[in-house]
């Protein structure tokens, strides 16, 4: 009796192509995220260590309590108070000052609003 080679095709062979990885939209995006998150967090961690470092350096030329404070009356300006305290500074650094000692927005203020003046600036108030 001879052998009869009998192949067959319900198993099929293991050297099939290997299959590409597509991402869908999604994980495109999260692919992207994961990528850029820790320069993220670096940015985050910089922020906060640099911005607390800058407001604590804001006012460093000034000790603690080195101001006094006033009650801005009605009429009054950044400037015409600038004159009045410090009549002998230019009234451009005394209203600067101010504005940084108060961390004011801008230079307008309104009747009633307490300021701290800058004690090399109060004496004459």
């Amino acid at each position: 009796m001879t052998a009869i080679g009998i192949t067959s095709t319900a198993f099929p062979s293991t050297t099939a192509a290997p299959t590409r990885l597509r991402l869908t939209t999604r994980g495109r995006r999260v692919v992207a995220f994961l990528a850029a998150l820790p320069a993220i967090v670096a940015l985050g961690v910089a922020l906060v260590v640099g911005g607390s470092s800058a407001l604590a350096s804001r006012d460093a030329g000034s000790p603690a309590g080195s101001f006094q404070t006033m009650t801005v009356t009605a009429g009054e300006s950044l400037w015409s108070i600038a004159q009045e305290v410090a009549p002998q500074a230019d009234p451009r650094d005394v209203v600067d000052a101010i504005v940084r000692l108060n961390a004011l927005d801008g230079v307008a203020v309104s009747a009633g609003q307490r300021l701290a003046i800058p004690l090399e600036y109060a004496q004459g108030r």
